[in-house]
């Protein structure tokens, strides 16, 4: 009899309560004795087939409505909490770790909780350090760290915006380009001077002479993207001015910070309109060096705008976008599926995002696996702004598209959508347990640091479980 049951113990617990039956009771209903209720209960007793049918027949339910359709998820969670390398002295296989969420589905959500809590702790701890380091008003204040958030809250796309500027792309190529259609609409002329004259601007609009001055040692790709942004900030201003003010933004600085992140995401859909740029996306599978060949833009540029691909019913694939210098300091964030890295990441040395400056202009792939093994993809590179002529300064920086492993097979980057050997990174050292990671330059919150008088391991500190 028991050879033929299922073990529904929690799920029967559930059902009896929420008819309002106490054991004896069910088991009057169910004429079997009030332990052996207990038992099936408590998952030491199986509920067998001639059991179900009572249950289905005294109470008028289906049978299917003591499945759990959350268990797949939550053990999904569960697995992954017990991955994470705090836990790495404890034994317990995927089956034990099923065994406690059906058997005690209760405590499994609170460790569940209690996790959760112990990360965002984390974090809060993390922030109030960064903070330390930059100044008491560091994150109140700051209005960069204001407008991350802001557009992080959106996923990084504005649907509304993206159907306006794609409006005014059509027009725009009807006027004959950018230049022309200024000039036709707004009785504007472009001008190309040399840096000495621009004092400092890559771009000016002077209502008085009825011109748009652009540096002359710009590429095209610059030149075309500084002409959408000041179309945008001529005809999308209200577009623009609405949806800043939708965000509550705290400050003045945070509010002009955003208004020139949307007037910049404005020009990337006048340069590359959201249907238009979905589509090649997929033909071209994600190339961003061939997607930027076929819409005149700049590698970075391209990045950015895959960022922004979540308009309902034609989402592609989620990244995570970041820039950095060769100092490490991250100059823009920007994420479109809340990956982990998006309040702290981009500080492990053992990501490639900060190698590429060895290999410029190389797009270098890499499969990166986090603590708690989540899996992902990365493709960084190099990229540059400035120069064009002599005297005139480059700056270098790096940049990373990051998307989940599910999804890596639909980019051109991953071969064969086999993932190789994951290299185990961090979201910051602060927030890494990992106990062997010899690039590590700081010990995480809430290990006691151990002394060395008898051994001294291989990696930079030990420290206590």
């Amino acid at each position: 009899m028991e050879k033929n049951g299922v073990y529904l113990g929690p799920r029967l617990r559930r059902l009896r309560k929420d008819l309002g039956l106490t054991q004896a009771m069910m088991a009057a209903d169910l004429e079997v004795s009030p332990s052996y209720v207990a038992l099936m209960e408590g998952n030491q007793r199986p509920v067998t087939a001639e059991i179900l049918l009572r249950l289905a027949k005294t109470y008028r339910i289906d049978v299917s409505a003591l499945a759990d359709d959350s268990m797949p998820e939550l053990l999904e969670r569960l697995q992954s909490t017990i991955r994470d390398p705090i836990f790495a002295d404890i034994e317990m296989s995927p089956l034990e770790v099923g065994d406690v969420l059906s058997s005690f589905p209760g405590f499994a959500e609170a460790l569940l909780r209690l996790y959760a809590a112990y990360k965002e702790e984390q974090l809060a701890l993390a922030d109030q350090m960064q903070a330390a380091m930059h100044g008491a008003s560091y994150e109140s204040g700051d209005p960069v760290a204001e407008v991350r958030r802001f557009l992080a809250a959106r996923r990084n796309c504005f649907p509304g915006l993206d159907a306006a500027a794609e409006k005014l792309a059509t027009l725009i190529t009807e006027t004959g380009g950018l230049s022309a259609h200024l000039m036709r609409r707004h009785n504007l002329r472009v001008r190309r001077l040399p840096p000495d004259i621009m004092s400092g601007s890559v771009r000016r609009l002077d209502r008085h002479r009825h011109e748009v001055l652009l540096d002359d040692c710009l590429d095209s790709a610059s030149q075309n993207f500084q002409l959408a942004q000041q179309l945008a900030y001529i005809e999308l201003d209200d577009d623009i001015t609405a949806l800043v003010q939708e965000g509550n933004l705290p400050t003045e600085g945070a509010r002009r910070l955003a208004h020139r992140a949307l007037a910049g995401y404005a020009a990337g859909a006048i340069v590359m309109p959201y249907k238009q740029f979905a589509k090649a996306v997929e033909v071209r599978r994600y190339d961003v060096e061939a997607l930027a060949r076929q819409f005149g833009t700049s590698f970075e540029q391209t990045a950015h705008r895959l960022t922004t691909l979540q308009k309902p019913g034609q989402e592609r694939v989620p990244f995570f976008f970041i820039r950095v210098d060769p100092a490490g300091n991250v100059s823009k964030r920007l994420d479109s599926a809340n990956f982990p890295f998006a309040r702290h990441g981009g500080g492990c040395p053992r990501w490639s995002l900060h190698q590429v400056f060895l290999t410029p202009r190389k797009v270098v792939t890499q499969w990166l696996e986090l603590p708690d093994g989540q899996r992902f993809f990365s493709i960084a590179r190099t990229v540059s702004s400035g120069g064009g002529a002599f005297g005139v300064p480059n700056v270098n920086r790096a940049v990373a598209l990051v998307c989940e492993a599910s999804h890596a097979d639909r980019l051109i980057y991953c071969q064969n959508g086999q993932i190789v050997a994951p290299t185990p990174i961090g979201i910051t050292c602060r927030l890494c347990q990992r106990e062997s990671c010899t690039s590590r330059s700081e010990p995480p919150i809430g290990r006691q640091i151990l002394s060395d008088h008898y051994r001294r391991p291989d990696a930079p500190f030990a420290f206590s479980d």
